[in-house]
């Protein structure tokens, strides 16, 4: 419960209760996922030898090998352009939503997401999309959302790029959109800022009621904003120092500020080898191969177009190359488990992972970190 003062007296309100249905709002206690498996070289921009590649057949059996071993989440990256550099790094991809109806169909319990660039869908075109594998899934489906940060793929649809905190606003407007295209029944008109429709409506209405899984990676001021008001999942890249702070604030915002509850995940590369040696050898091999050209490409774009990382990117060089960015985890079964305990212990409560040969390395994680994972408790 939250207490409000209404004209001098106190006022108890109900929390919104935290969501139940697909797999993604279950109750283990470390929720895993993958991130990236839909474009060239997942999180890692290198040159580094790995069997993965963007084929149907090979994106399938990613799915399925991590559906199988009871993973909760599949989040794919939208990409329209590459990063340029040695290896254009993403610039090979499948679109998301369609890459989702294709994944909802050939997968059993897996939460099953796509990633829409607000500026880049209608929100009418996004609701109808977003329902149809909503259904094909049986109504374990997602949505991430993302404001549109990449300057020079925003030029493919637009000349302009909204200022940082103007995109969030347009996001939000963009959202209540389809929300209520989700969930009205019959027609009603829009006159807002950026959108102004007349009789819209949208039917079928998702599986999900009132509306799918929401989630959004925005950690500047504006982007906790938006997370704590409107999603279910925020993802955070961050140092493990500034986990737990973040997480209570954000946590503590959406419950006293709108009533709501939400979960704090993050994301990161994994290389678990039978030694550390080897791990450690295999992370630097990414490294040392990596595409540095296209690495600063990214960082320019993101130290002048997004808040998110701020003052960390230039220390962050080495885990955009390996990673995207986010948190790395590296070393034996044991040291990994050691990692995601760490965040479990910083408030995380889950991790989607890059690998750098995903449909290899996920044999390693069901037979050799998963058991681990259970004996700490992080999963059951």
């Amino acid at each position: 419960m939250v207490q409000t003062v209404t004209r001098g007296r106190t006022q108890t309100l109900p929390l919104e209760h935290p969501r139940t249905g697909p797999s993604i709002f279950n109750d283990q206690p470390m929720k895993l996922g993958l991130f990236g498996s839909n474009c060239s070289g997942g999180l890692c921009m290198t040159d580094a030898p790995t069997s993965y590649e963007i084929t149907w057949d090979h994106t399938r059996a990613i799915a399925q090998k991590a559906d199988g071993l009871g993973f909760e989440a599949m989040v794919p990256v939208a990409r329209w352009k590459g990063f340029g550099g040695n290896v254009n790094f993403n610039g090979t991809n499948f679109e998301t939503f369609t890459w989702g109806a294709g994944l909802a169909e050939a997968t059993e319990q897996i939460t099953i997401f796509t990633t829409n660039h607000v500026p880049t869908v209608h929100p009418i075109v996004a609701a109808n999309m977003a329902t149809t594998v909503d259904h094909i899934s049986g109504g374990r489906y997602g949505l991430n959302i993302v404001m549109g940060w990449f300057t020079p793929e925003m030029q493919m649809f637009h000349a302009s790029q909204l200022e940082h905190d103007e995109r969030y606003v347009y996001g939000a407007e963009w959202l209540e959109f389809v929300e209520r295209l989700w969930t009205a029944e019959g027609e009603f008109d829009v006159d807002g800022k950026f959108f102004q429709s007349s009789r819209c409506e949208s039917e079928p209405k998702p599986v999900q009621s009132p509306r799918p899984v929401l989630i959004n990676a925005g950690n500047s001021p504006a982007g906790v904003e938006f997370s704590a008001k409107y999603v279910d999942i925020n993802f955070a890249s961050l140092d493990i120092a500034a986990m737990p702070d973040y997480t209570a604030a954000i946590k503590r915002k959406a419950r006293e500020e709108y009533r709501r509850a939400i979960s704090t995940m993050t994301y990161g590369l994994v290389v678990c080898r039978d030694t550390e040696d080897e791990a450690r050898r295999d992370h630097q091999r990414i490294v040392d191969e990596g595409d540095w050209p296209g690495a600063r490409n990214l960082m320019s774009i993101l130290g002048i177009e997004s808040q998110s990382f701020g003052d960390q990117l230039e220390r962050f060089q080495e885990r955009f190359i390996a990673g995207w960015g986010g948190m790395p985890l590296i070393g034996t079964p044991e040291q990994v488990v050691e990692g995601f305990q760490e965040l479990s212990d910083a408030g995380m409560e889950g991790m989607i992972m890059g690998f750098l040969d995903y449909h290899e390395e996920l044999d390693q994680f069901g037979e050799k970190v998963m058991p681990l994972l259970r004996e700490a408790g992080l999963r059951h």
